[in-house]
């Protein structure tokens, strides 16, 4: 049922559209025609001012005959960098990018295949529930459509997510993530004159880091510091150093846990720095910045959304891996929020890379399993 040729057309219309985070208004306008071909009646929230960003979050809906629940699916329209010049070439059944640039499958992959999947409803004359499509903004930056979407507009209560890598995936868990920024102020001084009338803010984030755990913790939990930024020259005693960095986990206890664990250990070496000079203390101090960036994500495996998608997987021997992932996405989000949302895997691959690519074969496939989703729903 699905027309290859078209959505390989479909794609690389979107593709040539550049659409970073914060600037999606030249998606967001084709959206809209796009869209409204099928009939869908349009929603926006108040996202745009919100994030500081060109457009709102879109919640497109379909009429269903079935009487059943509403159905969400989901993608989003912005990409991460570089975009400029983007030109997409299909080479051998694959989408690349012409240059130094990303493809931008990183979502629109996900939204070709919603719209494949509406041409073939309407061609076929599929009868369905309700649909609710909602396509966000600024997702690659901390999610922050999805965290501003107004869900007064959403009635659904199950969805899917079409966005992540691979094919034949769903994903059932996901972490939950805080993120840091810690401030360290030390004393500066003469390194070659008086280095003792110092206190090195490197030298105390160092001794914390070298006691920290870091990378894979365990198999639920991961702990990175990703940005280590300061000093002024070779001849000073650096004052200031910056550290942030983030802990995952798909347990809330380990997340709270091994945050505690990173923060403690920086408090305890900056407790211990201190020098006295003419009878006067003077003591490191510390300044943090911590924020819970995305909530978990766990749907059971017996869920109603997750029954859905095998019965309509096994009904066109669709091979289907449920998984753990270990990223956020707006699925974290609509979970949040009461929305039991999976992630769907759309074929993409090497995101956020110049070598980002897509194979038509594998939209096609997604794209047929969600006509088939949508029948069963």
């Amino acid at each position: 049922m699905i027309n290859s040729q078209r959505l390989s057309d479909e794609f690389a219309r979107q593709a040539t559209i550049e659409s970073p985070s914060f600037k999606e208004a030249g998606m967001a306008d084709y959206l809209r025609q796009r869209f409204a071909e099928f009939g869908a009646t349009l929603q926006e929230d108040q996202a745009a001012a919100k994030v500081g960003g060109q457009c709102n979050n879109l919640i497109f809906r379909l009429a269903g005959k079935n009487p059943g629940a509403p159905l969400l699916l989901s993608a989003h329209m912005d990409t991460v960098g570089p975009t400029e010049g983007l030109c997409p070439v299909l080479e051998n059944g694959v989408f690349r990018s012409a240059g130094n640039t990303i493809l931008g499958a990183d979502d629109k992959s996900g939204i070709v295949e919603i719209i494949e999947a509406l041409e073939v409803l309407r061609e076929q004359q599929i009868e369905h529930v309700p649909l609710e499509i909602a396509i966000t903004v600024c997702e690659e930056v901390g999610l922050l459509g999805a965290k501003n979407l107004d869900y007064s507009l959403i009635t659904a209560k199950r969805g899917l997510a079409l966005d992540t890598t691979g094919i034949n995936i769903v994903i059932h868990k996901a972490p939950a993530a805080n993120r840091f920024r810690i401030e360290i102020t030390g004393q500066e001084a003469h390194a070659g004159v008086v280095p003792e009338n110092g206190i090195s803010a490197i030298i105390i984030a160092a001794r914390a880091i070298s006691r920290m755990r870091l990378g894979r913790i365990d198999d639920e939990t991961t702990a990175n510091i990703g940005i280590f930024n300061g000093g002024q020259a070779t001849n000073i005693i650096p004052r200031q150093v910056i550290l942030e960095g983030e802990v995952r986990s798909h347990d809330p206890q380990k997340l709270k846990q091994f945050t505690e664990e990173i923060i403690g250990l920086l408090e305890e070496e900056v407790n211990q720095a201190f020098i006295t000079i003419g009878g006067k203390e003077i003591k490191a101090q510390m300044a943090l910045n911590l924020t819970n960036e995305y909530p978990s994500l766990q749907i059971d495996k017996q869920s109603d959304i997750l029954q859905l998608i095998g019965q309509a997987a096994e009904a066109i021997n669709y091979p289907l891996q449920v998984k753990a992932a270990g990223g956020g996405s707006d699925a974290n989000i609509f979970n949040d929020h009461g929305i039991e949302t999976v992630i769907l895997g759309t074929g993409m691959n090497k995101v956020h890379s110049v070598e980002e690519e897509v194979r038509v074969d594998d939209m096609v496939q997604v794209a047929g399993l969600l006509v088939e989703i949508i029948r069963r729903a």
